[in-house]
């Protein structure tokens, strides 16, 4: 082979490598995260001083995310406390050349903090009773709050994907933990995840979204297991029964990563 054709013929190959690498047309990602405590970081320990009460934070999976893949740009506005209504108002952050989304929303509307307090100091029956309020209420009324959010997020942008993650039960029953929640408590709560599961899964479905189920990632990692993804009584009180860094390093992340790369 002569030398100009061995240099076209390298050129060639190298440029066949490059279109492999990088397929032609392959938008650059603009991702913006939504969401409440569990999107922010909330329970990691370590939080960006200007993001203020909403504790977001470097260690949350949306931000380990962006670290590792570098996307074109990264905006998250999930906030500690958000409910589907301030989800709602977080979407504003979703423009039209906003190409991937995540969201995690649900757990507050259902009264996630009551819960627990009912739980921490009431009998075992108090807290199966309060579960089974806030079941009631996931059940009925937000699957269409999920609907509205959904709704907006995609009004925002129509052609964005959209991932939509859910949340682990929060103990391993029976499990290693001598004191605290009675097995009672622990199930009645796990319940309460099962049933977050089943109505976020539903809606994220009919909307066109991809769902995360992240309770078998957490399998073997919850609060009384032999390694634990997540924060039980703590201090701040705040971070308590949220995602530990392991939960987000771990958990979450590997989770998102199987489903966008």
């Amino acid at each position: 082979m002569r030398p100009a054709h061995f240099i076209a013929s390298a050129v060639t190959a190298a440029a066949a490598l490059i279109a492999l690498a990088n397929p032609a047309g392959a938008a650059p990602v603009n991702y913006v995260a939504l969401g409440d405590s569990y999107a922010s970081g909330l329970g990691t320990g370590s939080y960006d001083g200007a993001t203020g009460s909403c504790k977001r934070g470097p260690l949350a999976y949306p931000a380990l995310w962006a670290a590792a893949t570098a996307p074109a740009s990264f905006k998250s506005v999930a906030c500690s406390g958000a409910k589907t209504g301030d989800v709602i108002s977080q979407a504003a952050a979703v423009v039209a050349s906003t190409n991937l989304v995540t969201v995690q929303v649900g757990g507050n509307d259902a009264g996630f903090t009551d819960v627990i307090t009912t739980c921490t100091f009431g009998s075992d029956q108090d807290c199966t009773n309060r579960v089974n309020q806030s079941k009631t209420f996931i059940a009925n009324t937000l699957p269409g709050l999920l609907n509205n959010v959904y709704g907006t997020i995609r009004s925002k942008s129509p052609s964005a994907r959209v991932v939509v993650l859910g949340y682990p039960r929060l103990y391993k029953v029976p499990g290693s933990c001598n004191v605290g929640l009675s097995d009672t408590k622990r199930a009645a709560i796990n319940s309460g995840s099962d049933a977050l599961h089943n109505a976020i899964s539903a809606r994220a479905a009919a909307a066109g979204f991809q769902y995360i189920d992240v309770r078998g990632a957490f399998t073997g990692h919850e609060i009384c297991s032999s390694s634990w993804w997540l924060n039980s009584l703590s201090w701040p009180v705040e971070e308590s029964y949220h995602p530990n860094r392991g939960g987000h390093q771990s958990g979450y992340l590997p989770a998102l990563r199987s489903v966008i790369g």
